[in-house]
């Protein structure tokens, strides 16, 4: 079982936990962490896509977030971020590596696998510089199909134009422009 906090409304912990099934099935706050890698390739900034296991419970052969996860009940944003990336593709990094870009208010309800999914959360969205080339990756294959590396422009319109199958939400591709343009990048 995986426990999650239950969060108010300002995403802070409210001392309740809850297991993750319930979270989803009641529409419980809870917390995750997003992180977005990039990469500079000449003159193109390029993002990392996942592209999530057959077998996930929510979005299963989409295309996502770089790495992202819930955050256990105690944790905090960034220790979970860091072992999300060391567990999902087997990138070790260092706190002061994630820039901090922003957070979101998550929610939306769906059904996956005949079950109801309400999805209630509060994400931190964070950027990690890495050069990472995919087929030197520890993919954890319950998670993680397969990583694409995309222009970051490319990506934005494929995700607005429903030309690859995403769960990326636009509204976080916009955090992500802005903190590429608060770096001089775009």
């Amino acid at each position: 079982m995986e426990w999650l906090d239950v969060v108010n409304s300002d995403g802070m912990p409210t001392g309740e936990v809850v297991e993750r099934d319930t979270a989803h099935a009641k529409g419980v706050p809870h917390r995750t962490s997003h992180v977005w890698i990039f990469r500079r390739r000449a003159e193109t900034i390029e993002v990392m896509l996942q592209k999530r296991s057959a077998n996930k419970d929510s979005y299963p052969g989409c295309y996502d977030i770089s790495s992202a996860g819930h955050i256990p009940a105690g944790v905090d944003f960034i220790p979970s971020a860091l072992r999300e990336l060391r567990e999902e593709l087997g990138i070790t990094a260092a706190a002061e590596e994630l820039i901090y870009c922003g957070r979101r208010f998550i929610h939306f309800e769906a059904v996956f696998h005949g079950r109801d999914f309400i999805d209630n959360q509060v994400s931190n969205i964070y950027m990690l510089w890495r050069d990472a080339d995919p087929d030197t990756l520890r993919l954890q294959i319950e998670e993680v199909e397969s990583v694409l590396w995309l222009p970051f422009e490319a990506c934005c319109e494929m995700v607005r134009n429903h030309q690859i199958p995403n769960c990326i939400i636009p509204e976080e591709l916009g955090i992500l422009r802005r903190a590429l343009q608060n770096q001089g990048l775009l």
